[in-house]
């Protein structure tokens, strides 16, 4: 599967995000490939965004967010979970994309060794739990995203148009799970996928991404 260009992650994230739904995460790992189309993103922006990592200036946490776009940027939260972005704009704005979901597609048997679950659908419905299933971990901070001998990267989905028909509609809602700047419409999703984390509530609105 080709790699989405370093070009494509050149814009804001906010741009990035939606741009995102229905291209592929791929993992490499030594027992082949897995992953699956992403189905839900969210965007965090630069300096001015409260909520996003890079508010507080550059740390040795943060780095891979600074740059260059197309590298990941891996972090742990609650002493637990990974989770996995894509790093936009040129190096140094420190803008990325959370992968909030992806649908469980290739390597399912992988997928169940690294993370327990029940259906499909659990192994990838949120970030934490899709960062478990694919083994992503801080060792793979930084890796670049559009190389597809990476251990990590984004493919293009060839068939994009009809995957988001299928999927859709196509939405933006607030992010989950904020306590600052809680209120922006920076989460992205294909509403008709079974595997978003959260389904649609009333502040959702309908995409023209």
């Amino acid at each position: 599967m080709k790699p989405l260009p370093r070009s494509f992650y050149q814009p804001s994230a906010q741009a990035v995000a939606p741009r995102l739904l229905g291209h592929w995460l791929i993992r490499n790992l030594p027992s082949g490939p897995c992953g699956g189309p992403i189905v839900e993103t969210e965007a965090y922006l630069g300096g001015n965004d409260p909520a996003s990592h890079s508010f507080g200036g550059q740390t040795t946490r943060n780095r891979a967010m600074y740059g260059p776009p197309g590298r990941a940027y891996v972090y742990l939260i609650y002493g637990f979970h990974f989770c996995v972005n894509a790093v936009c704009r040129p190096a140094g704005c420190a803008e990325a994309v959370l992968i909030r979901a992806i649908e469980a597609e290739m390597g399912l048997d992988a997928m169940r060794q690294n993370r327990a679950a029940s259906t499909p659908i659990a192994l990838t419905n949120g970030p934490g739990k899709l960062c478990a299933a694919l083994a992503v971990d801080r060792t793979l901070d930084g890796v670049d995203l559009c190389d597809a001998s990476s251990p990590l990267y984004i493919a293009r989905n060839p068939a994009l148009a009809r995957f988001r028909r299928q999927r859709g509609p196509a939405a933006i809602s607030v992010r989950i799970g904020l306590t600052k700047a809680a209120s922006l419409p920076l989460r992205f999703y294909l509403g008709g996928s079974l595997f978003i984390s959260r389904r649609a509530r009333a502040d959702a609105a309908p995409s023209s991404g």
